[in-house]
């Protein structure tokens, strides 16, 4: 089973980017917050890892960075997911170290076909 690391410091959004990666047969890991996150995937043997831009404490972009620049196991994807939509954020978000952007609100019908494409263009 594919583990995956969600940060995110909404309870409702982490309760439905859980519910939608365990459908399609994730393993969820939960973080709140940047810092949480960046522990996890020091320490854990990730496949996926979906973060969140705005977060207490470090933001989603420094967390990223922290994260490659720890060089985690597996060098997993990260996708940011995010409400940011202003000119330049995502450019921004990308050089952060982020394979690719999902914005919010997430739409629970179409998030899962996202991830998949963001992931199989990695893997190419």
């Amino acid at each position: 089973m594919k583990k995956v690391l969600i940060v995110e410091d909404n309870p409702d959004n982490l309760r439905l980017m859980t519910y939608i990666l365990q459908r399609d047969g994730y393993e969820i890991l939960g973080a709140e917050d940047g810092e949480q996150g960046v522990e996890i995937a020091a320490s854990t043997l990730l496949d996926l890892i979906i973060m969140d831009i705005m977060l207490p404490g470090i933001d989603g972009m420094e967390s990223t960075r922290r994260i490659r620049a720890s060089e985690p196991a597996g060098n997993p994807p990260i996708i940011a997911m995010t409400s940011y939509a202003m000119r330049g954020d995502r450019e921004k978000i990308m050089a952060a170290g982020c394979n690719g952007y999902i914005e919010k609100p997430v739409d629970p019908r179409r998030v899962m076909t996202e991830i998949k494409k963001i992931i199989e263009r990695e893997e190419i």
